[in-house]
């Protein structure tokens, strides 16, 4: 079992905001609040609170296209050039819809993780409340010459991810949030899941905030709405929801599941492979959502064996990797609870 005194105490000495349960089938057998959803109103995290999931929500991206290619209406080896035409010419005509998936298509990256990235940078060139349909991050994702040639390694890249919601816009001439909506988060039967606006949060979604202390919140750090590279929001019911609703074909099919979750790409720096959109443990079947960006941080396990869901959202910056390194220490003995 989980030694809770230790997950507490955990928690107090880093600060720790958010969420952290354990879902087995039908049964929550595990759930740890703390800290607040809004600081200047004392309105605590619940168990009911909305968090974002910065990177995490790249698996609805993924999910998304994966649909189009179950239609018919994508191939993976289908070059992205025969989707962005004259734009982004940078970009090597030899990229395919697959290495944007797998981040192997070693292109040029707007908010590249790689160099000297601290969450609390004000690292976005236009106003944030410009950047709300994927076309829009058009002139961000321009000028960045490719790093490798397409297929060569892993190497991940938030602008591919963003590049994959411009093919969903072009080839449904619809919003990319509302693709993702119909596609996905209403299939899945997610009640809590939506692409939320930074400006106008309900009144159970999370402020991120910057420190563990004080009320700078994230608000002018990301895009006003997530896209295609992250952003999403969701509760810790709805993670665990996700991953029955996937492994039940409620999605994609079980065999595109199958296919999405084959390891590609081993990640050491990461302690993890990587498959279409999602992470996958090192060495058994688990598989991961995760994301870190300024004022979040989000991490959802799940061993389809077991039915086990173990899920972290937090809404500061910092905080979350001590609870999230103890849980993965602790992962047999999580499983034990089944």
């Amino acid at each position: 079992m989980i030694d809770l005194d230790r997950l507490d105490a955990s928690a107090r000495e880093r600060s720790f905001s958010g969420i952290v349960t354990v879902d087995v089938g039908d049964r929550r057998v595990l759930e740890r609040s703390y800290g607040l959803a809004h600081r200047a109103l004392a309105v605590p995290n619940s168990p009911t609170t909305r968090f974002a999931m910065a990177s995490g929500s790249k698996s609805f991206t993924a999910l998304a296209i994966m649909q189009q290619v179950v239609s018919g209406t994508l191939r993976l080896q289908d070059p992205v050039r025969r989707f962005l035409g004259d734009d982004l010419p940078l970009i090597d005509d030899d990229v395919t819809i697959e290495q944007l998936l797998t981040h192997t298509s070693g292109i040029g990256d707007y908010l590249d993780e790689d160099n000297d990235w601290d969450p609390a940078d004000y690292v976005l060139p236009v106003p944030v409340h410009t950047l709300e349909t994927a076309e829009s991050f058009l002139p961000i994702l321009d000028g960045f010459p490719s790093k490798h040639a397409p297929g060569a390694r892993f190497t991940y890249c938030n602008g591919g991810y963003i590049i994959l919601a411009i093919v969903l816009e072009r080839i449904t001439g619809r919003q990319f949030q509302d693709v993702v909506d119909t596609d996905v988060i209403r299939p899945a039967g997610l009640t809590s899941t939506a692409y939320l606006r930074s400006d106008e949060l309900p009144g159970d979604a999370a402020l991120g905030y910057l420190y563990p202390d004080g009320d700078r919140s994230n608000v002018l750090h990301l895009p006003v709405r997530g896209n295609g590279d992250g952003g999403a929001y969701t509760s810790a019911a709805d993670m665990h929801q996700l991953w029955r609703a996937l492994h039940a074909g409620a999605i994609v099919p079980p065999d595109m599941v199958t296919e999405m979750t084959r390891p590609r790409s081993s990640v050491p720096d990461e302690g993890l492979r990587y498959g279409i959109g999602f992470w996958l443990h090192p060495d058994d079947p688990a598989i991961v959502m995760g994301g870190f960006d300024a004022g979040v941080a989000f991490r959802s396990t799940h061993d389809p064996a077991t039915g086990t869901t173990v899920t972290v959202l937090s809404n500061c910056t910092f905080g979350s990797g001590a609870i999230v390194a103890l849980l993965q220490n602790s992962w047999p003995d999580v499983l034990t609870i089944a």
